[in-house]
């Protein structure tokens, strides 16, 4: 038998009533149902609920209120939309022209995700995901000594990002209303394997062995289409590339979310950019700008989370 959001909402009301914590009663939920269980925030929402006296474990609407948007249509097509990981809420909502109340409850209760450094991710790892984080996260600090090899040196880390003409935005920032009138996002354009081999690999590569022919590359990368594709592979090893993997949903292990996309936006909000070409230059530069102190600082802070992502036996740490 399949549980419900009422078949939890009942069970929430029952611990409610043999007087168990949030914790508690979270944990009691974990226990039983791993990564099915509710969300802490959805608990807590309850909990405050029957507090207040207001115990309704029905959905059924209430006489007059406007017809829910959350229906098994409105839930594939959410799905769909934040398999691009940077979808804001906004973008969800003018394409499928329902409230940003049913996108929250689409996406927080239907299908469990948050948003966390502008990417969509399960509420709750899976003990399987942390233990991928965590033997990763090992593997790597053995391989490199815990940053202090010179093998460091050869490491690329890259990553894509949206690049807006008027208001480059942050993490907090991904989710806030655009009103009418305001300056529009440059065009998008998806990142393809075709565009990564052909286009973007192709001059990274030449450009760090523009010296040494034979120089040694250590690509590490998330689990974007993109990267993992068949051709990007192969394209890869024809270059000699060597690949460091990324564990799935880490964006706390991934230098460019936590240290190179928050830093470089930073620097250039507030400027407005007459053409796409502008913002990209602009970009470049601030890139081009950091010392070798920032960076040793951030392969530092890289090193830092690996062990904290071990400490916490696989759990997100981002905001602790």
């Amino acid at each position: 038998m399949e549980l419900n959001r009422e078949h939890f909402r009942a069970i929430i009301y029952y611990n409610f009533q043999r007087q168990l914590s949030q914790q508690e009663c979270l944990a009691e939920l974990l226990s039983v149902f791993g990564n099915e269980a509710p969300h802490q925030s959805t608990i807590s929402r309850w909990y405050g609920e029957f507090t207040r006296g207001q115990v309704t474990l029905s959905d059924d609407p209430r006489v007059g209120a406007p017809k829910t948007a959350v229906t098994q249509k409105n839930v594939d097509a959410v799905r769909k939309l934040i398999e691009d990981r940077h979808v804001t809420y906004r973008e969800i909502e003018t394409s499928l022209k329902i409230s940003k109340t049913s996108i929250q409850k689409i996406l927080h209760e239907e299908l469990g995700v948050r948003k966390l450094v502008s990417r969509w991710i399960p509420h709750l790892l899976t003990e399987e995901q942390k233990a991928a984080g965590v033997n990763w996260c090992q593997k790597t600090l053995d391989w490199f000594n815990s940053g202090n090899s010179k093998n460091v040196y050869s490491i690329v880390s890259g990553d894509e990002s949206w690049i807006y003409c008027y208001e480059p935005e942050n993490k907090r920032q991904s989710t806030v209303w655009v009103f009418q009138g305001e300056e529009k996002p440059t065009k998008q354009r998806t990142v393809t394997a075709d565009w990564y081999t052909t286009i973007c690999l192709p001059k990274v590569i030449t450009e760090l062995r523009k010296i040494n022919l034979e120089r040694r590359i250590i690509l590490h990368q998330d689990n974007a289409s993109s990267h993992t594709a068949q051709k990007t592979r192969q394209y890869l090893a024809e270059e000699n590339v060597e690949l460091l993997d990324h564990p799935p949903y880490s964006p706390d292990l991934s230098p460019n979310d936590f240290f190179t996309f928050p830093k470089i936006k930073n620097r250039l909000r507030g400027q407005r950019f007459q053409s796409p070409e502008e913002a990209v230059d602009a970009f470049k530069n601030a890139v081009l700008d950091l010392s070798a102190n920032e960076w040793n600082k951030c392969f530092e802070n890289w090193f830092e989370h690996m062990q904290m992502c071990i400490n916490l036996r696989g759990e997100y740490f981002e905001r602790q």
